[in-house]
């Protein structure tokens, strides 16, 4: 069987989320949903009914997140309403390699883009949107680096 890639995956819905983060907690964390529940301060009887349904009370969505070491809740709140979410950065200083994939991004991206506008109908609009999504990502990155890089906690090294 074929480990998952995390990184490209996104929720559909509030219960596709919620179960994604149950799934990535067990395969990544080997927790089970009684751990789970136990690291949020629940029962499990509590986070299985939660799970089928997807009413989990909004103030216990941050301690499920942290509980199962992801953020796909958070991420669908935030497509839902048209936003981007881009991970904060950890401070390191862009190698090489990390400013080469953002020039094979934004090319990749407007390729797929031009060949989008040319022929919609013809094009792979899921492709485009997730090499968009990924450019946007890389550059809004390198963004607030490069804008936090004045502040005292990051400490590059020349």
């Amino acid at each position: 069987m074929s480990r998952r890639n995390w990184k490209n995956v996104r929720a559909t819905s509030l219960v596709h989320a919620l179960r994604l983060c149950k799934e990535f907690a067990q395969d990544r964390r080997n927790l089970s949903v009684e751990r789970i529940a136990d690291l949020m301060g629940a029962s499990h009887d509590m986070l299985y009914k939660w799970l089928g349904t997807g009413r989990m009370p909004a103030n216990l969505l941050p301690a499920y997140e942290h509980a199962c070491g992801c953020h796909y809740v958070t991420d669908w709140f935030a497509a839902t309403a048209n936003r981007l979410v881009v991970p904060m950065p950890t401070g390191r200083s862009a190698a090489q390699d990390d400013l080469l994939a953002v020039n094979s991004s934004c090319a990749a991206a407007l390729a797929l883009l031009t060949t989008f506008y040319a022929n919609p109908a013809q094009a792979d609009a899921a492709a485009t949107v997730q090499a968009l999504r990924t450019h946007l990502e890389q550059v809004a990155y390198h963004h607030h680096n490069v804008n936090r890089c004045v502040e005292p906690e990051l400490g590059f090294n020349a």
